[in-house]
């Protein structure tokens, strides 16, 4: 079974890796900084302009939602195993990154969902 989307995911997660080291080093802090988080910003941005370019076939949408359905429970693994009250005794500056990643977080989401192409209508389920 191809798996359509899948560079364009890998594409997304290695610019999401770099660009937490380099958000860590800029931070100060010897670790990847919000680096799957930013990857998976990525995805969403690149179907989302894809889709409203028309560049992106159709196949390969539907196998981009499908990573990024996929992307939420790897996260959440991947922050179980962080050591949050080792992250926290590293001063305000953890928790001002943490606070500052949250805001920017939800306000991408705010807007990609305001700007999101018209959905087409629901399907009627059958029972």
């Amino acid at each position: 079974m191809p798996l359509y989307g899948t560079a364009l995911l890998a594409g997304c997660h290695l610019l999401g890796i770099f660009l937490g080291e380099l958000l860590g080093r800029l931070l100060g802090v010897p670790a990847n900084v919000g680096g799957v988080g930013i990857a998976m910003l990525l995805l969403i941005a690149v179907r989302w302009h894809g889709h409203a370019r028309g560049w992106l076939a159709p196949r390969s949408e539907e196998g981009v939602k499908y990573w990024a359905a996929l992307y939420i429970p790897v996260v959440i693994a991947m922050a179980a195993q962080q050591n949050v009250l080792k992250a926290l005794s590293g001063g305000p500056m953890v928790v001002l990154a943490a606070v500052l990643a949250v805001l920017a977080c939800t306000s991408i989401a705010a807007w990609i969902n305001r700007h999101e192409p018209a959905a087409a209508a629901p399907v009627a389920e059958i029972s």
